[in-house]
């Protein structure tokens, strides 16, 4: 039986060390196995299939993972409130118990980190870490269960209302959030099944949500991902080499008084289920998709010529007299500069939830957008959209969160410790 205090890390890298690793750009990877029987075998051996299970990502830092860590392949969202009697005490507990369980998968792990006292599942026996992040936030009901209302910050006043909204209740907000992220299945469904179970009667599940995204080297070359419309998606995301990344997307880490110390180096999180109406869209011809996002559907380059990354020329005419990008296009809506700089940075992955009655897809993307204030990120960018975005006639916003994500936990401490031990 293996040994349970090696890590899968360790042991994935001990079978690459003997074996040939075939990689592709991104980490596609066939395998090469040993014929069974050659000289000096005892029965054949396979070669490591890929270097994708051996990314690792570090759960202790400045901030959370999964902020800036590129999207993966698999995700899960699932959101918590505190079971009745539940406390500041027992929320504590909790997240030190979910940042010790989340360090160690990140690291490729075992749940109990090698306790003769067993309580892993071992799905992800057999995987390496597999770029695994565990991101943990605070909804707006914490902090009154917690009787730490004195620390919520003001960014995490209730969203406004919008008109596209045809939000389900059960399936929106809750005391606290988790998202999970890896390149394997099977890794982060382990992720999820851990937390679940820890949670033991501190907190119940309010709602829960699955998500997928292309794998890491199936294209040729590295490119934008599409989403279920056949849209490349995240186009002119902001990047961590802009000057002014962390001014958009973090709290400071001297806060300046409009958000709590507690909240330093940390972001705030908008999650939104929103529904594709596949069935209507697809009707379209792609000229007409074309003009309602206002981009190419080949390349995503905009309608006005040049590349994917090529600035957008808003004022251009066609010989018809008429501008290139429709006023109502999804793309010109979008643009920071036509909602008084208003960015974040967009961080989804698609769902499938299967088919309704009508035998329409249940799908859409899960959609969740970080910034450092959502009043000057996400909040104008939607109520613009709300006012005549043409792409609102094919989808559907269905659940909404707004999460407080504090800054990443220092080597031996866990998320959100100076809120409810300060």
């Amino acid at each position: 039986m293996a040994d349970h205090t090696i890590s899968r890390r360790r042991l994935l890298g001990t079978a690459g060390a003997t074996g040939l690793a075939l990689g592709a750009a991104g980490g596609a990877a066939g395998y090469a196995a040993a014929p069974s029987g050659s000289s000096g075998s005892t029965g054949g051996s396979r070669a490591a299939l890929t270097s994708l299970g051996t990314d690792e990502v570090m759960f202790h830092g400045k901030h959370q993972p999964g902020i800036t860590t590129p999207v993966q392949s698999r995700g899960h969202l699932i959101a918590f409130d505190l079971a009745p009697g539940a406390g500041r005490k027992e929320a504590a507990a909790l997240l030190r118990r979910w940042s010790a369980t989340a360090a160690r998968l990140m690291a490729g792990e075992p749940v109990d980190g090698g306790s003769p006292d067993a309580d892993d599942t071992d799905i992800a026996r057999d995987a390496g870490p597999s770029a695994l992040t565990v991101t943990f936030g605070f909804g707006h009901g914490f902090f009154r269960r917690t009787g730490l209302e004195k620390q919520r910050p003001a960014a995490l006043d209730p969203l406004p209302d919008f008109s596209s909204d045809r939000l389900d209740k059960s399936r929106s907000g809750g005391d606290l959030w988790v998202q999970i992220g890896a390149n394997d299945p099977l890794v982060a469904f382990h992720a999820l099944r851990a937390l679940q179970r820890q949670a033991g009667a501190a907190a119940k599940v309010r709602w829960q949500m699955n998500g997928f995204n292309r794998s890491p080297g199936a294209t040729a070359r590295p490119m934008t991902a599409r989403n279920l419309m056949g849209q490349i998606d995240g186009t002119n995301n902001p990047k961590p080499s802009d000057d002014d990344f962390n001014k958009r997307i973090f709290v400071p880490e001297k806060p300046d008084g409009t958000d709590p110390a507690w909240m330093a180096g940390g972001s705030y999180a908008v999650v939104r289920r929103i529904r594709m109406l596949l069935d209507d869209w697809e009707k379209l011809a792609t000229k007409a998709q074309e003009e309602v996002i206002g981009r190419r559907k080949d390349d995503g380059a905009p309608l006005t010529g040049g590349t994917e990354t090529t600035e957008m020329k808003l004022e251009k005419t066609g010989a018809d007299g008429r501008l290139v990008v429709p006023l109502n296009a999804h793309a010109r809506i979008t643009r920071p500069d036509q909602n008084g700089g208003a960015a974040m940075l967009r961080r989804p992955f698609s769902y499938h939830d299967g088919f309704d009655a009508k035998g329409e897809p249940d799908a859409g993307l899960l959609f969740i957008c970080w910034q450092a204030d959502p009043l000057r990120g996400f909040v104008p960018v939607q109520r613009k959209l709300d006012r005549g975005d043409a792409l609102s006639e094919f989808i559907r916003h269905e659940a909404s969160g707004l999460f407080a994500v504090p800054g990443g936990a220092g080597s031996g401490e866990y998320v959100g410790q100076e809120l409810l031990e300060g």
